[in-house]
């Protein structure tokens, strides 16, 4: 059930939100950068915003992933730590340490289209920058949702996945979350939308 759920949603979701399509909704965010780059410094709610504000706009039922859907997205069908193998590298996916702390990466965010795509064709699910999810922040997974649907508790912080520009490639693999409070903005944190 869950496999069949998150596959349907991913139909229009093919690299995250850009700095030019988010100020759309907020005119004076991003960092006034090149217009392809991912749209940073945005809170869980101003992206939560954006999707309703999709959503009213093209009448189609936009919102941000689940953690199930996002991990599922992620691995495109494979079953080790990146969709890309066991390793990644800097030329597969936008880091900046590698693990022995040394900078092998661009220092910055790229546009969209910069790394290949997934085996589902999705952009840049590893590093460039994390995307929040929908779900609230639960240290495990026991009496997690099994259909693949957010898993919304009391908590306030609000799960990120995928890594980003400045993290080591431990950080971007398919399974790593983290949480954040939803009114956390960061130069590394941007988002991803589906349409289900």
């Amino acid at each position: 059930m869950r496999e069949a759920h998150c596959s349907a949603v991913w139909r229009r979701a093919r690299s995250r939100v850009t700095e030019v399509a988010f100020r759309r909704v907020h005119p004076g965010a991003g960092e006034g950068g090149p217009r392809d780059l991912p749209a940073v410094n945005v809170s869980w709610r101003e992206a939560a915003d954006y999707c309703a504000w999709l959503a009213a706009k093209t009448g189609e039922p936009v919102r941000l992933p689940s953690e199930a859907e996002w991990e599922y997205a992620s691995r495109a069908g494979a079953r080790t730590p990146f969709h890309t193998g066991i390793e990644i590298v800097p030329n597969e996916a936008n880091f900046l340490y590698d693990e022995h702390g040394f900078r092998v990466g661009l220092g910055a965010r790229t546009p969209a289209g910069t790394f290949a795509q997934n085996a589902f064709g999705l952009e840049g699910m590893h590093g460039n920058v994390c995307e929040w999810c929908a779900d609230t922040w639960h240290p495990t997974y026991h009496g997690a949702p099994c259909d693949g649907s957010p898993w919304i508790g009391a908590e306030t912080r609000r799960v990120i996945r995928g890594g980003a520009w400045d993290y080591l490639p431990r950080l971007l693999r398919s399974s790593w979350r983290d949480a954040l409070p939803e009114t956390t903005r960061r130069d590394n944190v941007g988002f991803r939308i589906v349409v289900a």
